[in-house]
């Protein structure tokens, strides 16, 4: 895949979790997928995943965890087989009713067409404070 089939891929990765499609999501991402955001004790979907079943229950924990108030991936760049996204967010904490947002920087790699690693690059200190429930 070129460049811009690659920047198209993400952009129809996010189409589908705007969405709620979670299912046709994950049918994007290759089997052995590398899921990542920074660790953080606070934040119970956060650190490290592998494969497709481990994105699954990453959703889910973030669905039972948060509920999103805003989210817009606004700038793609892509070059070789990375896409990175840049873009806001801001959410709510179910557990705490606290909200925090941040500015986010998104990396993808594509291979065979598919999604085959995710890295995430954001607010970790705000998204741990609004977990905590002092």
């Amino acid at each position: 895949m070129n460049e811009q089939q690659n920047t198209q891929l993400v952009q129809q990765a996010y189409a589908k979790f705007q969405a709620g499609d979670i299912p046709g999501l994950l049918e994007m991402c290759a089997d052995d997928i590398e899921w990542e955001l920074d660790p953080n004790d606070d934040v119970p979907f956060s650190g490290a995943r592998h494969g497709k079943e481990a994105v699954r229950e990453f959703f889910s924990t973030l669905d039972q965890s948060q509920q999103p108030l805003h989210f817009e991936p606004r700038e793609f760049i892509a070059q070789g087989d990375k896409v990175v996204a840049l873009g806001h967010y801001a959410w709510n904490v179910k557990s705490t009713d606290r909200t925090f947002e941040s500015d986010w920087a998104e990396i993808f790699t594509i291979r065979d067409g598919k999604i085959a690693r995710f890295r995430e690059f954001a607010d970790t200190a705000a998204g741990a404070a609004a977990y905590r429930s002092h």
